[in-house]
């Protein structure tokens, strides 16, 4: 198997690109190089355009153009979660490999279309479910996997606003020149792909409580089924919507045990987000801390009773963050052509998820 470097077209420049996904490929000379931008800012892209060496003639404000640069071997997908579908066919149509930030879509016709396309055209595309490739993740779910018995799990993930972190530790940029027309499109195909998802109209608050399902939810709940399986169903959930904040309670059947799951926003500049099985004797908690500050590491606990000894045990198998064994798990899948284990079906499941909790958040 011949090692080669993989050219990469990002298409959305956003915080998340310019914190995460654009520094981490920087970061891997040896598998990546940057070779193609687009974003509907034309002085974003001419700034990042800078700063990153990319050649002007590869500096696309249509992503239609940026997929067809013959040279390129992935794209990713960074831009909102309204475009990701046809962003992502486009790239598969033109004989692309294809990264799309979590979550992958809003709908499942779009995700039917993104699988279609992706079996059509002979490409891998994989979901950016980065907590999934945590090392401490991975070895939780070995862990989970020979745990005797599960009696109950606990998924959690309440956060502040974004700005907490990003401001004190990045340096982002952004332009007030999008084009009116793109906003304009933005927020009629956000009620279009809202309506469709959840047959609300924009005006009923579960209508917008999707979006942050779909965003913050879609982390615990793809984790959450990869360490335990898909739930039966949801046995009941509360959603409590404030001035300044917004959560979720729900409990989920898992058969023999349930799982409770509790997410939300507020104003406080912390982030607490976990998945925690337990069994009789032993527990197994992986413990995430913000992706917009790197390096911080992702733990794994363990805690186990044996006769009367009781022991606890913190485990950080690298400090090596979750973006960047992605992104290497991502080159291995192209240059050996195996499927990932994000893929656009295990994301499909999410959106089941999200109909269980939506269905039972209007249940009378």
């Amino acid at each position: 198997m011949d090692h080669r470097i993989l050219n990469v077209g990002l298409i959305g420049l956003g915080e998340v690109a310019q914190v995460v996904h654009l520094p981490v490929l920087q970061s891997l000379p040896n598998d990546y190089r940057i070779a193609a931008i687009c974003d509907v800012s034309p002085k974003l892209l001419q700034h990042i355009g800078q700063q990153y060496r990319v050649e002007t003639q590869n500096q696309y404000t249509d992503m239609n153009e940026l997929v067809k640069q013959e040279d390129l071997d992935v794209v990713f997908v960074l831009n909102s979660d309204e475009y990701h579908a046809e962003c992502a066919i486009a790239a598969a149509n033109s004989k692309k490999h294809v990264l799309i930030e979590k979550p992958m879509c809003l709908t499942f016709a779009e995700a039917d279309a993104i699988i279609e396309a992706r079996d059509r055209n002979g490409v891998h595309i994989m979901i950016g479910y980065m907590r999934r490739y945590a090392a401490s993740f991975v070895e939780a779910v070995k862990e989970i996997g020979g745990l005797d018995n599960i009696t109950y799990a606990r998924v959690r993930d309440i956060i502040g606003p974004n700005h907490y972190f990003i401001r004190p530790t990045s340096h982002t940029v952004n332009f007030n020149d999008i084009p009116e027309s793109s906003k304009e499109d933005r927020k009629l195909r956000a009620e279009r792909l809202g309506i469709e998802a959840t047959g609300l109209q924009p005006d009923s608050p579960l209508f917008g409580f999707y979006r942050l399902l779909a965003g913050l939810g879609s982390h615990d709940l793809s984790a959450m089924r990869e360490a335990l399986g898909m739930p039966k169903a949801v046995l009941g959930a509360k959603l409590s919507i404030h001035k300044d904040s917004i959560f979720l309670n729900a409990i989920f059947d898992y058969g023999s045990y349930s799982v409770t799951y509790e997410t939300g926003m507020d104003q406080q500049g912390r982030f607490d987000a976990h998945v925690e099985v337990y069994s009789s004797r032993k527990s197994v908690k992986v413990q995430y801390d913000t992706p917009y500050i790197r390096h911080l590491p992702t733990k794994l606990h363990v805690s186990e009773t044996e006769g009367e000894a009781y022991k606890e045990t913190v485990i950080r198998p690298t400090l090596t963050d979750p973006y960047t064994l992605e992104l290497k798990y991502l080159h291995d899948v192209i240059i050996r052509d195996v499927a990932p284990k994000t893929t656009p079906e295990d994301s499909k499941d999410d959106l089941r998820v999200f109909e269980m909790i939506m269905e039972a958040l209007q249940a009378k």
